[in-house]
């Protein structure tokens, strides 16, 4: 699993219709983040939790019980080394 300050590489970006409304901005594929902090996570779709994750770049909306809102930490794959992370950034702007 992810750790705070670990770099990730965001892998799917196929939010559902609507999420707009409880985020200011949403993670963009091919993107690189960095991990806040990891919590317990609940999704609307599943009837078991799953693990949520913090970015530093995307500050998420306050729920109705005082939490942030995270991601789905599926969405996200670890960058293990520097190379790596300068290959996904030429991607980006190839």
């Amino acid at each position: 699993m992810f750790m705070p300050g670990q770099k990730v590489v965001c892998v799917d970006d196929k939010f559902p219709l609507g999420i707009e409304v409880y985020f200011p901005s949403l993670p963009k594929e091919g993107e690189i983040y960095t991990i806040r902090d990891i919590v317990p996570g609940i999704s609307p779709q599943l009837s078991e939790g799953e693990v949520a994750v913090y970015l530093v770049e995307i500050i998420g909306s306050i729920n109705a019980h005082g939490i942030e809102r995270g991601f789905n930490a599926e969405r996200f794959a670890p960058l293990e080394t520097d190379v790596e992370i300068a290959e996904v950034h030429e991607e980006a702007f190839a």
